[in-house]
This record gives structure tokens, C-alpha cells and sequence, in this order.
């Protein structure tokens, strides 16, 4: 089985968000399962110099333009990877997609054109002629023309597409579709017209043979109109080759017996390394000295994450003995608002605005609650990995968050967490004292730890699904 999974990021190469710990996690799996997968994204500097040897180039053209791919192995994996040489397009250091302002790059429709164009190549055995794909699986908007444009090949592979997050939608003005030189055909609902706007994302909604999502509460969410951003008419028309299949994550890499950014590791339910972990994280955020529970955030300041609803409760929260590490950035507002309340509650609100790997693994191992008070959650990683590092999560009930964490106080002998029945500052503050007295009564609280860190999160059951389905598309 010879599987190209087209990404735009992968850690370690690159990354931004959860799609490329996904792209990391989810081929390692089935490489160890004897896939012959491979990997194609952008040549971003940082991707180039974290490449793993041999790393060979390959000069060659697509569109009567010169293209060079850049070979070389996914650091750790063995999985082979090729990226898409474009200096003009690629040669960018920083976030992929945004310049230093945050601002979307002004070309990013031809920057991910070419991406799709070189992925639907290399699948079709145009590229490199010595390996062709039996499947091209293509991920989230900005591969998602990848499927469409494989359609114009002969014999060509099968297609599956995955939706990461559906809110991200790959929309430009209408002109894109002719300075691209896309088939005006293509202007219709049935193609990648979207309300007057081109939606790059529909390439993959419509012409690839499947689709999949990373959950299956979010696979049934996506078709109603209040989650499907407009495109839950085109989901409920693909239903039948709509899956949801919830991510893995990886178990080596996050592993609290041997995790080297830990101060103290573990294997169980261990308050004393439990306790080592809050001063280090303590002392890396700067909260206060102390033994009260510390709750962590980790996650984009957006909306979507519920931030701006944990915002208004944490005077209230902190009154009660809670102490807040945070880790992210995002909207502007949104940041303001957690620097104010770091001024407003010194050693109590601790803040880093940014990103640093090291850092996000002590916040899930230093840390007595996980918080994900999410409007929406395709499937989440972040529950998982503080289920595996002993922190009962506190989350919102949707989508994968609901397929992966257990409410206590609904079921005591399964419960892993804590569901937020309310989208409000209300209902965020009440679940959180609740998880509060569970964590100050001891009510079988080393049990609670005990039965989030004995879950299986790896990749291997959902991998074993992804090649169920290469293998049914292959031979349909």
C-alpha cells in the first residue's frame, strides 16, 4: 500500500498547530504497520534544515515552471519525505501562512495551488516515476485542490481528504479562480464557488473519493448548520463517505516516565512528582509558591477555545485557591486580556504568550486540571495528552472532546474528566469548583488519575482504521 500524505506542516519540520503533530503521528503509525507512505509539504527553511539524511534534490518543472523536490527522512521515523522547492513561493521563515503582523500571506491561493498541483503529481507518479501512490490523502484547505487536480490523471490513485478544522476554509475573492487559470466550470456549488467567495476547501469536499474527520462526534456535527460553517448542505450530501476516525497521539513523545522536559517522571498516580512538576511549571510561568492546585491552558487565543469565557471567572476561580498557567497566542484582545489578568492577580495567573514545546509538556504534567472550554473541537489533542499525564481534563462536550473524556460525576467508575454543560463564564466557573472539591476531598482522586493515564491514546487503533479505509478505496 503506497499512501502520499499531502500536509502543509509536520512536526519537527514545521508547526503550528495540531495538524502537524497529526502529520507526524499518524504516518510513523503506519509506516511501523509497513505502509509505504511518504510525506509532501512546502520547503520552508525550518524544514529544510531539520530534515533528516540523506537528503537529495531533484530538479524538475510542473506547469512549465522549475520545481525542485527536496528529499530526506522525517526525523525519527524512517518515513520519507519529499518537500516542494518554490523560493518564491516557500522560502519564508516564521509562521507559514502569516507575515510577522499576522496578516494572511497575499499569496497564499498560488502558494497552496502549487503545493496541490505538486502533491497530485507526485501521486500520479509525474514527479519521481520510480514510486507512484496506490492513495493520495490530502489534509485540511490547503491541500484540499490536491484531489481535484489528480482527477485530470489517467488510472489515476485513489483520494482521501481530511478536515482538521472545518472553520478554516481556504477563502479568496472571486478573481483567484481566473489568476489561478481554474476551470471556470468550477464556479458553481458543486465546485469551489462558496457565496461568492472561492473556497479551496470544497476541492476536497467534492472530487476526493472519501472524506474523513478526527472524531466522530465532529463527523455528525459538521453536517448540522450550527457547526458546518456553511458547509453542511455539501456534508450531508457526501454522508455516506463521511468518517469520523478519532486522533492518536504520540506515546513516545509524550510519555510522563520519560519525558525529558519533566522534573520528576512518572509511570502512576505520583503526588510527590505531581508536586516537583507545579513548582517547575510554578517557576517558569511565575505563579506563587504554594500547594494549591494549578490549572493549565494550552491552546490558540481564539474564540473557539473558549478563552474570552474563562476570562470573566478567574477573579472568582482564584478566590477559591486556584492558580492558571497559560500558553498560546492569538488575537491581540485576547492576550491583553490575559496580561491584565496576570497584573491583576500576581503569582495567581501566570502567562507565556508564544509557544515552547518544553514548556507545553510541564504544563501537562505540572498542572492538577487541564482546561478546554471549547466552542468547538474537532477531536483535540490536549485531552489526551493530560489524560496520559495524570490531569483529569475539564472540557466542553463537543467533538472529540466528547468521544475521549468521561464525566465523573456522570459515570464514577469510568470517568476520566469534567464536561462544562454551558457555553458561559457561569458554567465554566461551577465545573471548575466542582473538579476543585474532587481535588481537595480526595474523592478517589489517585483513581480518577489513574484511569486517564491507563487509556490507550496511541495511533495504532486509528491507524489500523486508516488502512481499513486506503484499502477499501483502493479497491472500490
Amino acid at each position: 500500500m503506497r499512501v502520499l500524505f499531502a500536509t502543509s506542516e509536520a512536526w519537527p519540520l514545521l508547526k503550528t498547530g495540531g495538524l502537524a503533530d497529526v502529520a507526524y503521528g499518524l504516518p510513523r503509525a503506519l509506516h511501523e504497520e509497513e505502509v509505504d507512505i511518504r510525506l509532501v509539504l512546502p520547503a520552508h527553511p525550518d524544514a529544510v534544515a531539520r530534515l533528516e539524511a540523506p537528503v537529495e534534490h531533484r530538479e524538475t518543472s510542473l506547469d512549465g515552471r522549475p520545481l525542485t523536490l527536496v528529499s530526506g527522512l522525517l526525523p525519527g521515523t524512517g518515513v520519507p519525505v519529499w518537500l516542494v522547492d518554490d523560493p518564491p513561493l516557500f522560502a519564508r521563515a516564521g509562521n507559514p501562512y502569516t507575515t510577522e503582523d499576522g496578516v494572511p500571506w497575499p499569496d497564499n491561493a498560488r502558494r497552496y495551488y502549487r503545493l496541490s498541483r505538486a502533491a497530485a503529481a507526485l501521486a500520479a507518479g509525474e514527479l519521481a516515476p520510480e514510486w507512484r501512490a496506490d492513495v493520495l490523502h490530502a489534509n485540511d484547505w490547503q491541500t484540499a485542490l490536491a484531489p481535484l487536480f489528480l482527477r485530470e490523471y489517467p488510472n489515476r490513485p485513489a483520494s482521501l481528504f481530511t478536515i482538521h478544522n472545518l472553520a478554516y476554509r481556504g477563502l479568496f475573492p472571486a478573481s483567484t479562480l481566473g489568476l489561478l487559470g481554474l476551470d471556470t466550470g468550477l464556479w458553481q456549488p458543486e465546485g469551489l464557488e462558496f457565496f461568492g467567495e472561492l473556497a479551496f476547501i470544497k476541492g476536497g469536499l467534492h472530487f476526493a473519493d472519501a472524506v474523513t474527520t478526527v472524531s466522530p462526534t465532529y463527523a455528525r456535527e459538521i453536517q448540522t448548520a450550527h457547526f458546518g460553517c456553511g458547509l453542511d448542505g455539501v456534508l450531508r450530501a457526501r454522508a455516506a463517505n463521511l468518517h469520523g476516525i478519532v486522533n492518536g497521539i504520540d506515546t513516545a513523545t509524550w510519555n510522563p516516565a520519560t519525558d525529558p522536559h519533566l522534573a520528576a517522571r512518572y509511570s502512576e498516580p505520583d503526588a510527590t512528582a505531581k508536586a516537583a512538576n507545579r513548582a517547575e511549571l510554578a517557576r517558569h510561568v511565575g505563579l506563587a509558591d504554594g500547594q494549591g492546585p494549578v490549572i493549565g491552558f494550552i491552546g490558540r487565543l481564539v474564540e473557539q477555545k473558549g478563552i474570552d469565557l474563562l476570562l470573566p471567572a478567574l477573579a472568582r476561580l482564584v478566590e477559591q485557591g486556584a492558580r492558571f498557567a497559560f500558553l498560546g497566542s492569538g488575537e491581540p484582545h485576547l492576550e491583553a486580556g490575559l496580561r491584565t489578568a496576570a497584573e491583576r492577580h500576581p503569582g495567581a495567573v501566570g502567562v507565556f504568550l508564544g509557544y515552547d514545546e518544553g514548556l507545553a509538556h510541564l504544563v501537562e504534567a505540572g498542572s492538577d486540571l487541564f482546561l478546554m472550554p471549547s466552542r468547538f473541537e474537532p477531536c483535540g489533542l490536549n485531552q489526551l495528552y493530560s489524560l496520559r499525564y495524570g490531569t483529569p481534563p475539564i472540557v466542553t462536550p463537543t467533538g472529540g472532546l466528547a468521544d475521549t473524556v468521561i464525566d465523573v460525576g456522570v459515570d464514577p467508575k469510568a470517568g476520566n474528566g469534567f464536561h462544562i454543560p454551558h457555553l458561559d463564564a457561569a458554567a465554566l466557573a461551577a465545573t471548575v469548583e466542582r473538579a476543585l472539591l474532587h481535588w481537595e476531598e480526595d474523592r478517589d482522586w489517585r483513581g480518577l488519575q489513574a484511569r486517564g493515564m491507563a487509556g490507550d491514546y496511541s495511533w495504532n487503533k486509528s491507524a489500523a482504521q486508516y488502512v481499513s479505509l486506503y484499502q477499501s478505496l483502493v479497491n472500490s
